[in-house]
C-alpha cells in the first residue's frame, strides 16, 4: 500500500510541476526541455520507488 500510495504522490507531483511549467512565460524550445527533464525526472523517481533503479 505505501508503494502505491508513494507512485501516486510522485505523479501527482510530475503533473503538478508541468502543470507550472506551462504557466511560465518562457519560449517554447526551453519549455519543451523543461518538460523533457522534469518527465525524467518523474520516471527515474518513479523507479526507485518500484525498486528498479537503486
Amino acid at each position: 500500500m505505501s508503494l502505491l500510495i508513494s507512485v501516486l504522490i510522485t505523479f501527482l507531483i510530475v503533473i503538478l510541476v508541468l502543470y507550472l511549467v506551462n504557466l511560465l512565460p518562457i519560449d517554447g524550445r526551453a519549455r519543451q526541455i523543461v518538460r523533457v527533464v522534469v518527465i525524467l525526472i518523474g520516471v527515474l523517481s518513479l523507479l526507485r520507488h518500484v525498486g528498479v533503479w537503486v
